[in-house]
């Protein structure tokens, strides 16, 4: 729709967990790295917690691509509201595991430990990975649990990671899962990105769209992007998405923070605009009517959208000075 306008090879704020647009700040680094470990080395459980659109799905869903399927067989539950004889089936189907192991727990439990270490001897791991875990009813935290004591004498025969939202580690501190609680080994938690990260965040993605950030967003676009998200990657998507088809539809580029503040009303994102921007101490950067920024009486030849792509190329450039990435690389 917009992608011929804005130099785009692609949209690139779409909602779907695509690795090729990870950005990494430094939470999501460590967070990456833990879940690397956890599922590369049998470590048994691993929890990754994060409030809702701070990038979960995305750090699981790159750790998975990068695992070599001979070396890491990774089954992955996305939906995990199941009832108790749904899982056990989940994971006899999931595993491969012979017909016999749906007729009852007690010959899944025992194929599947013949599974998991015969494939230790083979020097293989295999790991469970339970996305949306904060949703989990009590009887699969418990049967989850219960997958642990399926284990060597010396190692963890299967891997499992919990990722949810905070309400996990909420439900993890009740004294009847205080057992689960005990056995993870490994545990990381997501929050959102500040205004740098947020500027890199936007600018990493439209690169890779094949875009130039400076011409597509205005600074002053990207402060209002940062309040009105949070510094939630997710709601920079949808912020950032429809800001660009308000840019489109109004023929304006870069877009400026006034369409930003037309889509946060649209989506009743409250009065974030409203609150202090980085750059209040300057002239607010855009291509609104001169009553909003006017041009200085002594330089009536000034071209706002000019102005417009200076104050962008000012803002990345600021974050580049003080937190480099390959982002940002000519």
């Amino acid at each position: 729709m917009y992608e011929s306008f804005f130099g785009l090879r692609e949209r690139p704020f779409d909602l779907a967990p695509n690795p090729r647009f990870l950005y990494l700040a430094k939470r999501h680094r460590e967070a990456l790295s833990h879940l690397r470990y956890g599922l590369t080395s049998p470590r048994g459980f691993t929890l990754l917690l994060g409030e809702a659109g701070t990038g979960k799905t995305t750090l699981v869903q790159t750790v998975l691509e990068e695992l070599e399927p001979n070396t890491v067989e990774c089954v992955l539950l996305s939906n995990p509201t199941l009832t108790r004889a749904e899982f056990l089936e989940f994971l006899a189907e999931s595993f491969k595991l012979g017909p016999e192991s749906r007729l009852s727990k007690t010959r899944l439990l025992a194929e599947l430990r013949r599974h998991l270490e015969a494939r230790q001897e083979a020097g293989k791991l295999t790991a469970l990975v339970l996305d949306e875990a904060q949703s989990l009813p009590y009887e699969l935290l418990e049967e989850v649990r219960l997958l642990s004591n399926i284990e060597a004498s010396s190692s963890k025969l299967l891997n499992v990671v919990l990722a949810g939202q905070p309400e996990l580690a909420d439900r993890l501190n009740e004294p009847a899962l205080r057992q689960l609680k005990q056995r993870v080994s490994l545990r990381c938690e997501l929050g959102p990105l500040d205004l740098v990260d947020t500027a890199a965040y936007v600018a990493g993605r439209l690169r890779i769209a094949g875009g130039n950030p400076v011409e597509i967003f205005s600074r002053e676009a990207v402060t209002a992007i940062h309040e009105s998200s949070q510094g939630l990657p997710r709601t920079i998507n949808v912020v950032c998405d429809n800001a660009l088809i308000g840019g489109f539809a109004a023929q304006v580029r870069p877009v400026p923070r006034s369409i930003v503040l037309e889509v946060m009303r649209d989506f009743d994102l409250g009065a974030a605009g409203a609150a202090p921007s980085l750059f209040a101490h300057e002239p607010a950067i855009g291509l609104e009517r001169r009553e909003e920024a006017s041009a200085p009486e002594n330089d009536s030849s000034a071209d706002p959208a000019q102005e417009a792509q200076e104050g962008s190329r000012e803002i990345f450039g600021m974050y580049k000075r003080r937190r480099p990435f390959s982002f940002f690389s000519s």
